[in-house]
């Protein structure tokens, strides 16, 4: 991943090409690549500092900041009012997650290692929650061709809200679950993932993770500035940019991860960053996003059929992965081919 920091350069640039009025392209391109070393920057300290506090609390700290990039970044967008734009990138991270990071991780490691196998036990029980967090996104659009439209606004910000808290609630009791009451089902990945030593002194982890924090807020009100301008200039549909680009920009430096342990035949690791970052988008990031918007402007929880519909086809996807718990190259293609499939489909709506 060390090759990313090179990126880095970009930060200058886009600061400077914000104040020099650089085109709103070129000011998409530049802060996209700034951001990608940062929220590399950003999962690394955190892995680090994860290492000093112990299982526990690094867990939980891996959860809460493993999309940190992607919640900024939809932030400033649903604060600037652009809702298919934070629920495009939302349900493109899941299925970016699920289709590309681990499609690719399957076929990367498949090519050197005829079978990978990883923690059954454990990867079916985050499928399984992601089935269910489906079905809790499902439901609300559901809802809507229920009612007369003048009663519509209210009675979805409302049933959004209870499923925003629902969510937050399941999404603090798998921690009771999986640190507490059954642990045991855990221990695998924990001592197969382990890396030893950390990598860095815990006040500079801190510091690395506070700054690559502030930078990518600062790059975001940029990014976010620039999507409608150069969508329009490229021919393309923000919600295109916002399911496809948006999401692989926020999760580069996660993909690489997964597709590197993949390559290494830690396949465990790999399929628990692509499962559990998606999980942690549908249970922990829209909800947040959700009861922030009350704020501003609520925005409901509503997503369109197209985008339900691929959700819901990619997590049923990984629950059959998931439920043998082996992994080939053949089925790392498949889930590509997938992803490109629906990628095409978003470019021409």
């Amino acid at each position: 991943m060390k090759y990313l920091y090179i990126l880095l350069i970009f930060f200058p640039v886009t600061i400077v090409g914000k104040f020099m009025g650089l085109s709103d392209p070129l000011l998409f391109a530049s802060s996209s690549l700034a951001i990608i070393p940062l929220a590399g920057l950003m999962g690394k300290s955190t892995d680090v500092i994860s290492c000093y506090a112990g299982q526990k609390i690094g867990g939980l700290m891996n959860a809460t900041f493993g999309n940190a990039t992607e919640l900024i970044i939809a932030f400033v967008a649903m604060k600037a009012g652009m809702f298919d734009v934070v629920k495009a990138s939302l349900a493109g991270s899941v299925i970016g997650n699920i289709l590309l990071v681990l499609g690719m991780a399957m076929l990367v490691g498949g090519v050197n290692h005829k079978t990978q196998t990883f923690n059954r036990q454990s990867i079916n029980i985050t499928a399984s929650m992601l089935l269910f967090a489906v079905l809790g996104l499902c439901i609300p659009a559901i809802f809507t061709h229920t009612l007369p439209e003048s009663a519509l606004t209210t009675q979805v910000e409302g049933l959004s809200v209870i499923v925003a808290i629902l969510m937050l609630l399941i999404y603090v009791m798998q921690f009771v679950f999986s640190f507490i009451t059954h642990k045991h089902l855990y221990e695998e990945t924990i001592e197969a993932d382990d890396e030893g030593a950390p990598s860095m002194s815990l006040k500079l982890a801190i510091t690395l993770l506070v700054a690559a924090t502030v930078g990518i807020a600062i790059l975001s009100e940029i990014f976010v500035g620039t999507v409608e301008p150069m969508a329009e200039s490229a021919g393309l549909s923000t919600t295109f940019v916002g399911i496809i680009l948006v999401p692989i920009i926020g999760n580069a430096a996660e993909h690489s991860t997964a597709i590197i342990m993949a390559a290494k035949n830690k396949m465990n690791a790999a399929v628990e960053i692509a499962l559990g970052s998606s999980l942690q988008i549908i249970l922990f990031v829209i909800p947040v996003l959700i009861l922030l918007s009350l704020l501003f402007t609520p925005m409901s929880i509503v997503f369109t059929p197209f985008e339900l519909v691929s959700t819901a086809a990619s997590v049923l996807i990984a629950n059959r992965v998931a439920s043998d718990g082996e992994s080939n190259w053949l089925e790392g293609l498949q889930l590509v081919a997938v992803y490109v499939i629906i990628g095409a489909a978003f470019f021409f709506v």
